[in-house]
């Protein structure tokens, strides 16, 4: 794992980084893990993993995390100046197969959460971004810089740059200039 220099840390984060994998913070970053630390409330510690070999997650410089779970199989890339509001989740993958019969092949698989039954596509997050409290940022989306994502969004998909995107599913409700 690497860190930039000023990171701030307010209280304590979770962070597993899978043997080869990588983990890497920029400079300036502050990242809140205790209750007080953002009074929108935050509902856990931020927890940032990488769970195989070859995943990584590459943060920016001056990013702010709040309560979040940024959890990498594959690949999660967050740029420059983006603000993670409390209790987001940005996941690269589903953590179980959707049909049956392979979850329950995953429950009897000896490498367990390491199995390749997972499915998993990287995220990228553009420079400037602003990710609302409560949102969801699913596997494979990328959002262009300047994207802003409204509290409680279930994000999947390609936004281009400064896009508003809201909802569930999200969609854009208009550009910014």
């Amino acid at each position: 794992m690497n860190y930039g220099k000023k990171l701030l840390l307010k209280g304590v984060p979770v962070i597993f980084n899978k043997k080869g994998a990588e983990i890497s913070i920029g400079d300036g970053c502050t990242i809140k893990s205790s209750f007080l630390s953002n009074l929108v409330g935050l509902y856990s510690r931020t927890i940032i993993v990488t769970r195989r070999p070859g995943a990584y997650i590459r943060i920016g410089n001056n990013v702010g995390i709040s309560g979040a779970t940024i959890y990498a199989r594959k690949g999660i890339a967050i740029g420059d100046n983006t603000a993670i509001g409390g209790n987001v989740k940005i996941l690269d993958n589903d953590f179980h197969p959707i049909e049956f019969e392979e979850r329950n092949m995953l429950l009897n698989d000896e490498n367990g959460g390491n199995s390749d039954m997972v499915p998993a596509k990287e995220i990228s997050i553009g420079r400037n971004c602003f990710i609302g409290c409560n949102s969801i940022i699913l596997k494979g989306t990328v959002l262009g810089d300047g994207c802003v994502v409204g509290a409680g969004a279930v994000v999947a998909g390609k936004f281009k740059d400064n896009s508003v995107i809201v909802g569930n599913p999200a969609k854009v409700i208009k550009t910014l200039n």
